[in-house]
C-alpha cells in the first residue's frame, strides 16, 4: 500500500516538474529567438489610442516590448515623458510603435480638427479590382488600407517575414476612375443588371482602378511606400465598422 502511495506522489511531482520545465521553455522562447540580435526596449500600443489622445493619457494604453534594432521605428519613444505635452495625431493601433512623429502640440491638432478635410492629403494608388471590393468601390465611401508585404532581404543576410496589417482606417475616397482598358460595355451592363437583381454575381471591371483617398501626411507616405514594395488591399469600412482585433499578421500567428 505504502509503495503504491509512495509510486503515486512521485508520479505527481514528476509531472509538476515537467509542467514547470515546459512553462520555464515557453517563456524563453522569446529570448531564444532575439538570442544574438541587438535588441532595443520600445513603448507599442496595447489598445486602439484615438487621436487627441494626450501624451500623459497614453498610461494604462501602452507596453514596453523588446524588439531588433532592425526593425525599431524611426524616432520610436521608450518613455512617455519624451512626448512632452504633445497629442496623438492620428490613431495609433494595437502592437503600433509609438514615434515622435505621430504626435504634435495640441495647438496643431486644434487647428487640423477645425480645418477638417482642408488639412488632410489627396494621393491616388493603382488597385486591381481584385483588392478593391470588386471594384465596386465609389467617391464618398471609407475603405481601410491593408498593407501587404513579401519578405525582404535584410543586411544582416536574414529575411523578414511576409506580414500584413491593416495601415488605416476610414479613409474617405475622393475619386475612382477605371483605367482605359475597362469596357464601357461591362460597366453599363452592371448597372442596368443591378437595376434588375442586386443579388446576380456582376462582371468586374477588366482594368485597373485608380482610387483617389484623402489621408494624413504620414499615412500618405506609409501608404505609397506599400504601394511601391509591397501590396495594398482597400477593404469597405462603413463609419460604424468594428477597428478592434487587428495586429500585424505573420505565419506563426495567421491560425491563431
Amino acid at each position: 500500500m505504502k509503495r503504491r502511495l509512495f509510486g503515486i506522489i512521485g508520479a505527481l511531482v514528476l509531472a509538476l516538474v515537467g509542467t514547470l520545465v515546459l512553462v520555464s521553455y515557453v517563456n524563453g522562447a522569446e529570448d531564444r529567438a532575439l538570442e544574438g540580435e541587438k535588441t532595443v526596449k520600445v513603448l507599442v500600443a496595447a489598445e486602439p489610442i484615438a487621436a487627441g489622445t494626450s501624451a500623459a493619457g497614453l498610461e494604462g494604453k501602452v507596453t514596453f516590448e523588446r524588439v531588433p534594432q532592425k526593425v525599431q521605428a524611426e524616432g520610436a519613444v521608450n518613455s512617455i515623458t519624451q512626448l512632452g505635452k504633445r497629442v496623438s495625431e492620428t490613431e495609433l493601433m494595437p502592437g503600433e510603435q509609438i514615434v515622435e512623429g505621430r504626435f504634435v502640440a495640441p495647438s496643431e491638432a486644434e487647428t487640423a480638427a477645425s480645418q477638417g478635410d482642408d488639412s488632410l492629403l489627396e494621393t491616388t494608388i493603382a488597385v486591381d479590382p481584385a483588392r478593391a471590393v470588386g471594384g465596386r468601390i465609389n467617391a464618398g465611401d471609407t475603405v481601410a488600407v491593408v498593407s501587404s508585404f513579401d519578405p525582404f532581404d535584410t543586411p544582416e543576410g536574414t529575411k523578414t517575414p511576409n506580414q500584413t496589417h491593416i495601415l488605416v482606417h476610414k479613409v474617405r475616397v475622393t475619386r475612382v476612375q477605371i483605367d482605359a482598358d475597362a469596357s464601357t460595355e461591362t460597366e453599363t451592363e452592371t448597372e442596368s443588371e443591378d437595376d434588375e437583381d442586386a443579388n446576380e454575381a456582376q462582371p468586374a471591371p477588366s482594368g485597373q482602378l485608380l482610387v483617389s483617398l484623402e489621408l494624413s501626411a504620414a499615412d500618405v507616405e506609409r501608404v505609397v511606400f506599400t504601394a511601391e514594395f509591397g501590396h495594398v488591399w482597400l477593404a469597405a469600412e462603413p463609419e460604424n465598422a468594428d477597428e478592434s482585433g487587428t495586429k500585424i499578421v505573420v505565419l506563426d500567428n495567421v491560425f491563431v
